[in-house]
């Protein structure tokens, strides 16, 4: 790799030799078990553990249980099969406030959970069930969570509850759960409710003991249950934990803040006013920090920022200058426990009467209040529970009686396991330094990406006028768009501008791609230039498919030539990769090629090799999710229907997948796992079965080039056949919607990331490679590149090196993370399967140091 951004180290943890209790009843099998699983280690070793298909695999082994490695050590694998904990209890709940991603986390934690046989408990209302009892313990069922992805808030209550503060209410929730046999919790909450499971824990043997000392509990029910197992997911739309990237809920509510400040910023622009927004966030200030950069607001108010003395001054005159420069409205936002340098709270109410009598501007306010907590949960926070609920079940069957409590978190693009008093030490830290005014060491204990997020803004937020003036910069970078439309675009350019003006470079867009530059259709960006681009969707700077080598390298030779052009930034999809390519290999011939050459992946297909994720495909994905349940809202009404729905991504089944995933479907047909007639068959006698019961509806989705022969036609055709008269079947071809609308929070946050990496990037390969008349000679495989996040890490990998992990016919990378997800998928859908798990194992502050 050229270069990694995470300047940590983490350190994984080896799995114990798979357990010998599985039986079998001929010597063949055991032969064919320890092939198979022979085989796998070498898959697994071969592919780093990322890609591996349920075929590959024997049918006995139906369960993949977690895998991690540490360079250096034996690979080992801890093979799961399915009901291999027929005698495990386990209980779930959700406490403190709710989010959106609740209900997908408890669906996964049921349904995994009971897939690998044990007895899971619904605790409703929180800690206050758990210190009732009685019908607030209650058996969950495969059904009772089935279509509750979708919904917002959480199915099972949450509550806050004084009783279980004391030791006596501590007392009846011990004695509840060992009435239910339950000595495995799954607790779903913020900071305060992971650290009462955690107390709770710290007190079982004594609880245990008193129990029985007053004839509570039997002591050989103390005996069986003698040790309490925890393991938490954050619950908060405040993003407030130290230990993960992402709560469950976060991205939901910036979803709920990006609508309404996109709206607003329409009515506001009609009547040249100011609006200030107040968001969550009494702790915390995530959600007004991410809604600023991605909003491009004048002003953001935080708890962990506060401004400087005098701050009243520099805003009006901040506010002044964009109305002279031609703005005709101002965001400023809000999170509602922000305050100033001396702790004295800053208000909404305080900031419009400063603006309405300094400046005269017509100032409204819109507190959004509980909005923010509504609505259905994002693709990504459905995604997020998901993996999240499945690996909680892992960590707690895995788990021995001397094992710490752990909390399933997010970094970068990992699932891992952290401590859970660490983090929660570490988050009360957070809250200790604000206390103490220091500040920032505040926004430093938030994590890396906190303090990196707030200083781009305020790089990208300053009023630049100097820079309109008729001063040439040193370098000359050109930034294009080649591809398809994908959101998220126009906020990398916006990044791309701005920060490479504070770099002195000249930032000359060129629209229409390659076609665009031969016909001179270039033009120099300002800092005014990209006022409010980061909400628009598509490309502002239009987008062609057609890659270099079709336009010409020779024609395209004299055009870097003619405008001197000393880096490029290649925004698009594959077309993007394969015309950096195409430049990289043209250097010796073409040197006007030598120069930096960075392709930032930005395609709803997601499949651009060097990279887990392109921007664009989280907008993508929240436009598919959205449809799907509508379309199985629908299906209620009209009982036993199933749909076949077909997406976008080329020969890429990222978007099947992750939809089916998020939206609860029954199975998604991808390019990447092929499949027969005999599957499809399959598929129709397990939704027979599956009509057979109380649910009366299926979705399937289908990548648009999943197969040459079983077309989306095809294989409705087949279900209303082979279905006749248990259900109908209809198909839905969703088209270039999947392209449009308004950018997502994770995609404008993504590419304004991206952007300014890649300038800071091309910065530092100019400094080695400039000469001292002004050129720029670099030939060097770093200096032509991909910018993408890999695992918990943004890096620069060489197209060089990307060359021979790619299936160029089919566009491809040869290694798709996201694959082994598809068994989840299938499990999660009552089918039988094996799940790769990816967590590891690690310290509060590895996961913190991630970019």
């Amino acid at each position: 790799m050229a270069q990694a951004e995470n300047e940590s180290a983490f350190c994984p943890i080896i799995e114990g030799p798979a357990d010998d209790t599985a039986t079998h009843e001929t010597e063949t099998e055991h032969t064919e078990e320890r092939d198979t699983i022979g085989e796998l280690r070498r898959d697994l070793a071969g592919m780093n553990a990322d890609l591996l298909t349920p075929p590959s695999l024997s049918p006995f082994l139906r369960f993949r249980g977690s895998v991690a490695f540490t360079e250096g050590f034996e690979q080992n694998l801890h093979i799961l099969a399915k009901d291999q904990y027929p005698d495990r209890a386990m209980g779930i709940f959700t406490s403190g406030g709710d989010a959106q991603g609740m209900n997908p986390a408890v669906r996964a934690i049921v349904r995994m959970g009971i897939y690998l046989g044990c007895t899971v408990y619904f605790i409703h209302e929180g800690y206050q069930g758990l210190v009732d009892g009685g019908h607030s313990i209650r058996q969950a069922t495969w059904a009772s969570v089935s279509g509750i992805s979708e919904d917002g808030g959480t199915i099972i209550g949450s509550a806050r509850c004084k009783d279980f503060r004391e030791r006596p209410g501590r007392l009846r929730a011990a004695k509840n759960l060992i009435e239910h046999g339950i000595n495995n919790i799954v607790c779903i909450g913020g900071d305060g409710s992971l650290t009462g499971a955690n107390l709770f824990r710290e007190e079982w043997s004594s609880l245990l003991k008193e129990l029985v000392e007053t004839n509570q509990v039997k002591q050989e029910d103390a005996e069986t249950y003698s040790y309490l197992n925890i393991v938490g997911l954050v619950g908060s739309i405040d993003n407030d934990f130290c230990g993960t990237d992402m709560t469950i809920g976060a991205d939901s509510a910036l979803h709920r803040i990006m609508e309404a400040i996109d709206c607003i910023a329409t009515t506001a622009t009609s009547h040249q006013r100011c609006f200030i927004l107040e968001v969550m966030g009494r702790h915390c200030g995530y959600l007004a920090l991410v809604t600023a950069l991605g909003s491009d607001a004048d002003w953001v108010f935080m708890p962990e920022a506060p401004p400087e003395p005098g701050w009243e001054d520099q805003l009006c005159n901040k506010l002044k200058n964009t109305r002279e420069t031609g703005q005709r409205l101002n965001i400023i936002v809000l999170a509602e426990g922000a305050i100033d340098c001396e702790h004295r709270p800053i208000k909404s109410d305080d900031v419009r009467e400063l603006i309405s009598k300094r400046l005269k501007y017509d100032t409204r306010i819109t507190i959004l209040g509980h909005v923010q907590r509504g609505g259905c949960p994002s693709a990504f926070d459905r995604l997020l529970g998901t993996r999240m609920g499945a690996e909680a079940v892992l960590a707690l069957m895995e788990a021995t009686p001397t094992s710490k409590p752990v909390v399933i978190a997010l970094s970068g693009n990992q699932t891992v396991r952290v401590p859970l008093m660490r983090c929660v030490e570490k988050t009360l830290a957070v809250a200790q330094a604000m206390q103490a005014k220091r500040f920032k060491e505040a926004q430093e204990l938030r994590g890396r990406s906190f303090k990196s997020n707030f200083e781009t803004y305020i790089r990208l937020s300053k009023l630049r006028p100097k820079l309109s003036s008729n001063k040439q910069h040193t370098f000359n970078l050109a930034v294009l768009n080649v591809g398809s439309p994908a959101g998220g675009v126009n906020a990398a350019v916006r990044a791309i501008v701005r920060y490479g003006l504070c770099e002195k470079m000249n930032i000359h867009a060129v629209f229409d791609g390659f076609e665009g530059l031969i016909n001179n259709q270039v033009k120099t960006l300002q800092w005014t230039s990209v006022n409010g681009w980061s909400s628009v969707g598509g490309s502002l700077l239009g987008s062609q498919r057609t890659t270099a080598a079709k336009i010409g390298l020779t024609k395209i030779a004299e055009k870097f030539r003619e405008y001197n052009f000393h880096a490029v930034i290649i925004i698009g999809g594959y077309e993007a990769y394969t015309s950096v390519i195409q430049l990289y290999d043209a250097r010796n011939k073409h040197p006007e090629f030598q120069v930096p050459l960075i392709c930032i992946p930005a395609t709803i297909s997601n499949n651009v090799p060097g990279t887990e994720f392109s921007i664009g495909a989280d907008t993508a994905l929240n436009e598919i999710v959205k449809i799907c349940d509508k379309i199985k809202q629908s299906a209620q009404g009209s009982k036993r229907r199933v749909f076949v729905i077909e997406t976008m991504g080329g020969y890429c089944g990222y978007l099947a997948t992750m939809a089916a995933l998020a939206s609860g479907a029954d199975q998604a047909y991808i390019y990447e796992e092929p499949f027969t007639i005999k599957d499809l068959i399959e598929d129709v006698d397990h939704l027979c079965k599956k009509m057979e019961g109380h649910l009366k509806r299926g979705l399937l989705l289908r990548n648009e080039m999943a197969s040459e022969h079983y077309s989306t036609d095809f294989i409705t055709n087949l279900l209303r056949e082979e279905g006749k008269g248990i259900f109908s079947a209809r198909s839905n071809i969703l088209g270039h919607m999947q392209q449009g609308g308004f950018p997502s929070p994770f995609d404008r946050a993504f590419a304004t990331k991206l952007g300014c990496k890649a300038i800071t990037y091309i910065a530092s390969l100019i400094e080695k490679a400039a000469t001292g008349d002004g050129k720029v000679i670099c030939n060097t495989p770093e200096s032509a590149v991909v910018l993408g996040l890999i695992k918990r890490q943004s890096e620069f990998t060489p197209v060089e090196a990307l060359k021979t992990k790619t299936d160029t016919e089919h566009r491809l990378p040869l290694d798709q993370w996201w694959l082994k997800l598809r068994p989840l998928l299938r499990i999660l859908a009552k089918h039988e399967s094996v799940y790769i798990s990816d967590f590891i194992e690690s310290g509060v502050d590895e996961v913190d140091q991630t970019q």
